[in-house]
């Protein structure tokens, strides 16, 4: 317990060099935040300070209570196209029960361990889940770069030349701070006509209060908010144990994926109580604290507090933060994020690794559908795995003295029996055949009662033209299988299990 504790007083405070670089990384994030946050409340059909409040209490509280220090939570794109149906046919109220609810279900879900199913996503879905979202990431920055001025052009180009050409002389203050800073003075010092903050929807002025749902305690309200708060939680777990894994390949730390859940879990619940709607981790964000230097906890919660700070008393200057200084940002984060070595190592790695990334991506910019992308990759996956393992396998007969003998190698299972069979299918047809059968198993493993049944298949089959069969060399996974599954030991055929 003490080294738990030992490890997350670290997290928040491990110097003060590194506490400087949070707090600042912080700022940068809690910036980029607020058009993010303003936009997702609109595509959930609600007040911008629905969006806007979430932010503010997922980032701190998750800052309290995750697994992954450093990462960004906020209101999310992926969890607020889920509601929308929610909010317009039963009211805001309605969407903040079921963020209740799907937080409930999220800290059930790290309890019981449902994060270890990140084991079975690979590496070329998890490629493709963080291309496809670079992509999606520059695509939204597109409707403030469409029917403009010449001026955001140039804004943006400047602040990208900020951010990449500043770390040359400094790396002290995160250069996206610095572009956001310049680009703001400049354009309210020469009052330049590009879009700003406040035109994305009027922010919200003074603090959130608590206040439950005002929701009938009914099983007619649990009917209705429970089928969103399951996808809601299913696509904000989703993400969010996406992102950790990125965040720690780009930290090079562990994170721990069941407190992620169980937090996660935890910061809907209160962003609901205080008029938030839910959310999840953002790699966009989580990419600029990171790269911004930001690796505490402290970064996420001072990007929750300093934006809660700037809405409760800096409400009208945040208004005027140009548009173009934040879609610099977001460019470089879409950059930043997209793996391009995967471009070059679309040559070099096996074939069905390429597809699957290049499905999970194609899957996810056509859908904007996160989760449905790393399930089309984590299924194409499946299917690519079970084939080359059912090409593992191979079935030998040789002869001696009227007794044939197969020597099976490789696995047994739903995916391999029909090769299985069909290798003793001319020994069952053939007359002139050997009258004793001899299978050796000793280079193969029954993985399932397909594989059991598919020797109860061959071993009828065989005896039924009267040959008898005797099975050799079960390894003691595959004798127990046998034993508790298998119908050719009660029909006299002999066998001999090696346990090993």
């Amino acid at each position: 317990m003490s080294d738990k504790l030992a490890r997350y007083a670290r997290q928040w405070f491990s110097g003060a060099a590194t506490a400087r670089r949070d707090v600042l990384a912080g700022i940068v994030v809690a910036l980029a935040l607020i058009p993010e946050a303003i936009g997702f409340s609109i595509i959930a059909g609600v007040d911008p300070r629905v969006g806007l409040y979430a932010s503010v209490a997922i980032a701190i509280v998750i800052a309290l209570v995750g697994g992954r220090s450093a990462m960004i939570s906020a209101a999310t794109a992926s969890v607020a196209v889920l509601v929308g149906p929610l909010v317009r046919d039963h009211g805001v109220e309605y969407l903040f029960a079921a963020t209740i609810l799907m937080g409930v279900f999220q800290a059930i879900a790290g309890l019981l361990r449902l994060d270890l199913v990140m084991q079975f996503v690979s590496r070329s879905v998890i490629t493709g889940f963080v291309n496809a979202l670079a992509i999606l990431i520059f695509m939204a920055q597109l409707p403030q770069l469409t029917n403009v001025g010449w001026q955001t052009y140039v804004m943006v180009a400047g602040g990208l030349a900020i951010i990449y050409l500043f770390p040359r002389v400094t790396r002290a203050v995160p250069s996206p701070l610095v572009a956001i800073l310049v680009l703001t003075a400049i354009s309210i010092g020469i009052g330049l006509p590009v879009n700003t903050v406040a035109d994305m929807g009027k922010l919200p002025e003074g603090l959130p209060s608590f206040a439950l749902p005002h929701v009938p305690l009914t099983f007619e309200t649990l009917r209705i908010i429970a089928p969103y708060a399951l996808t809601m939680a299913a696509v904000g777990l989703l993400e969010s144990l996406l992102t950790a894994q990125i965040v720690d390949d780009m930290t090079q730390t562990d994170s721990d994926k069941r407190a992620e859940c169980v937090g996660q879990g935890g910061a809907n619940v209160v962003a609901a109580l205080f008029g938030g709607m839910g959310g999840c981790a953002m790699i966009g964000q989580s990419v600029i604290n990171v790269t911004s230097g930001g690796r505490g906890r402290l970064s996420t919660f001072v990007a929750g507090a300093f934006l809660l700070f700037l809405l409760a008393v800096l409400g009208p200057w945040v208004g005027r933060v140009p548009m173009p200084a934040l879609v610099a940002v977001m460019v470089m984060v879409s950059i930043g994020t997209f793996s391009w070595a995967s471009i070059a190592n679309l040559r070099r790695h096996p074939p069905t690794s390429s597809v699957v990334m290049l499905v999970t991506v194609g899957v996810v910019v056509a859908t904007r559908d996160l989760s449905l992308g790393v399930l089309a990759g984590v299924l194409l996956s499946g299917v690519f795995f079970a084939g080359k393992v059912q090409r593992m396998f191979a079935v030998e007969r040789g002869e001696e003295n009227g007794i044939a003998t197969y020597r099976v190698s490789g696995q047994i299972f739903f995916a391999s029996v029909d090769r299985f069979i069909r290798a003793f299918q001319d020994e069952a047809q053939e007359e002139a055949a050997a009258g004793h059968i001899v299978i050796d198993v000793s280079a193969a493993h029954f993985w399932d009662i397909s594989g059991v049944g598919a020797l109860d298949k061959v071993v009828e089959r065989l005896q039924r033209d009267g040959r008898s069969v005797e099975v050799v060399g079960y390894n003691r996974a595959s004798a127990d299988i046998v034993d508790r599954f298998a119908l050719h030991d009660r029909t006299g055929v002999e066998t001999g299990a090696v346990p090993g």
